[in-house]
C-alpha cells in the first residue's frame, strides 16, 4: 500500500471517530439538558446587598427560563453577550467593577452552572442573587 493510499485512510478513520464523538456529545446534551416547566408558577427569589441587607421576592409566571421571570418584574438589566444577558443590575443597584463586585446566582444555595437565559425554573424553586466583591 502506498504512503499517499495510508495518509488518506488514516484521515477517514479519524474523520469517522470525529463525527461520532460529536454525534455522542450531542446526544448526551440532548438527554442531559435541564427540562422547562410550562404554566404558571411560584418562584422565590432573594436579593442580597449585604449581611444586613436582604429582600425576598415572591414571583409569579409563566415563563420558562430565569430571566424572563426576572425582566418580567423589572429586578435585572444588563448587556447581551454571545452567552446571553450579562446581568450587572440587580434590584436598580449596579456592580460596581472598580471593586471587582458582580452577581453570583445560586438556587438553593448551590452555584448555578447556566446563566439566567438557559437556567429553567420550576413551581416552587428559590434562587439567591448576592452582590459579591472580589474575582
Amino acid at each position: 500500500m502506498s504512503e499517499n493510499a495510508k495518509n488518506k485512510k488514516l484521515l477517514i478513520i479519524i474523520s469517522c471517530v470525529l463525527v461520532a464523538l460529536i454525534a455522542a456529545a450531542a446526544i448526551i446534551y440532548a438527554l442531559t439538558r435541564p427540562s422547562t416547566s410550562k404554566g404558571a408558577k411560584t418562584v422565590t427569589v432573594e436579593v442580597v446587598l449585604g449581611e444586613n441587607n436582604t429582600k425576598t421576592y415572591t414571583l409569579h409566571t409563566d415563563q420558562e427560563f430565569l430571566r424572563g421571570a426576572l425582566e418580567e418584574e423589572k429586578l435585572i438589566e444588563g448587556t447581551e453577550s454571545e452567552y446571553g444577558l450579562f446581568v450587572t443590575t440587580v434590584t436598580g443597584v449596579k456592580a460596581d467593577d472598580s471593586k471587582q463586585q458582580w452577581w453570583c446566582f445560586t438556587k438553593g444555595g448551590e452555584a448555578l452552572m447556566t446563566g439566567v437565559d438557559t437556567t429553567p425554573i420550576a413551581n416552587g424553586d428559590k434562587f439567591e442573587i448576592t452582590l459579591t466583591t472580589g474575582w
